[in-house]
């Protein structure tokens, strides 16, 4: 569970549902998966679009009857290139368009149930992110280097990454390590929901290390550790009743495990992550994927994830304003939440066309911690369709 949400969702849920979600490399939570020990032979181009959209809150749980949510839509552009012997560059480019309402505080009804008071059609916003990584290749590994800058009305980021892997004599364990950091301002838009800072800053720095090892013919383990620190304005500027520490210590530590069955020309992709913080928010996520090829050209993915946590111990349903702390913001609530779906890719010639559909549930009951029902859980859909190119 990420820190701080500038609109009351786009940062650390729309990472959340629009990346992790949908990702199986869940040992590295900050970075991009190994690379291979080579540049690659040719240049490759993709483009992507996907479509985000969040069930109507029900009007139960809301203040003046059911609401409208959030909508994104998101354009990705990617281009990864060899340079001479050695190298390869890569060019990242990501468009948003992000609308609609999110809750604002959560009040008690005449009869003492919690209910949201949603932001309204208050948010209208873009964002433009350009990520941009050169790696080098050598014998037994690999090493990269990552500047991603990402601008919004009210919110701009500035990051780096360093990583790098090395492969055991044998080949059969590679040891991977990666540090990153981040730099943040925050400048709300002032509209029809009062913020709760005019601009303030944050740091973010992580660091990574993880060994993978080919245990078998078929088989392969990976073993991941990350410490994240946070410092800075860690609070929600868009949420009416949110005052956070400006301090947190994250720990992940993550296992994966992905076997390949040749009876069935199909693979097992399974990934474990737990999650801990000082705020006393504790995760698990489970993620399974099967990768099964049809035919030379055709691969579908059925995947699911289960992912629950336990509350912020600042968290309460309606907050506790008197306390030096304080948050009803439902991410930093216990839930449990289950996403399934499924993944298609076409190769036609030099040719690849891709398209994913998947469902997102989230609920009190879900979870695996006993806690309040917090009234502003999200369902969502997310839908994309992509096609990439390979010039050989």
């Amino acid at each position: 569970m990420a820190a701080y949400d500038k609109t009351g969702k786009k940062q650390d849920e729309r990472n959340a549902t629009l990346l992790a979600l949908t990702s199986s490399a869940l040992l590295l939570p900050a970075y991009q998966a190994a690379q291979a020990d080579a540049p690659p032979e040719y240049t490759e181009l993709g483009i992507r679009y996907s479509k985000y959209a969040e069930d109507d809150i029900p009007g139960r749980r809301a203040f003046g009857g059911g609401s409208e949510r959030y909508d994104i839509d998101v354009a990705q552009f990617h281009l990864l290139a060899p340079v001479a012997d050695s190298w390869s560059v890569a060019l990242d480019v990501q468009w948003e368009d992000m609308s609609g309402a999110s809750p604002w505080f959560v009040g008690e009804s005449p009869n003492g149930d919690p209910k949201v008071i949603m932001s309204g059609a208050s948010i209208e916003d873009s964002r433009t992110e350009v990520s941009v990584t050169t790696r080098y290749y050598f014998d037994r590994g690999n090493a990269g280097f990552n500047y991603t800058n990402s601008e919004e009305d009210d919110y701009d980021s500035d990051a780096f990454s360093l990583d790098g892997s090395f492969n055991s004599a044998d080949g059969m364990r590679t040891y991977s390590a990666a540090i990153s950091a981040s730099d943040d301002q925050i400048e709300p838009t002032q509209g029809s929901v009062p913020t709760n800072t005019l601009k303030d800053s944050k740091d973010i720095r992580s660091a990574w290390v993880g060994v993978s090892q080919i245990i078998s013919k078929r088989a392969i383990v990976r073993f991941g550790l990350s410490y994240t620190y946070r410092e800075g304005f860690l609070t929600d500027p868009y949420k009416s009743r949110d005052n956070r520490p400006d301090e947190r210590e994250e720990w992940t530590l993550g296992a994966g495990y992905r076997r390949f069955f040749e009876d069935h020309d199909a693979a097992l992709h399974v990934d474990y992550r737990y999650f801990d913080d000082d705020w006393d928010v504790t995760s698990h996520t489970l993620d399974v994927a099967w990768y099964q090829n049809l035919s030379n050209d055709i691969q579908l993915v059925p995947f699911a994830r289960y992912y629950t946590q336990d509350a912020a111990e600042f968290f309460d349903v309606v907050a506790d304003t008197s306390q030096e702390y304080y948050a009803d913001d439902y991410r930093l609530s216990t839930f449990g939440a289950f996403t399934y779906g499924l993944r298609g890719n076409k190769t036609i010639g030099n040719w690849t066309l891709n398209a994913t559909a998947e469902r997102y549930k989230s609920d009190e009951a879900y979870g695996l911690y006993s806690g309040d029902d917090a009234p502003g859980l999200v369902d969502f859909w997310r839908y994309s369709v992509g096609v990439n190119y390979v010039f050989k």
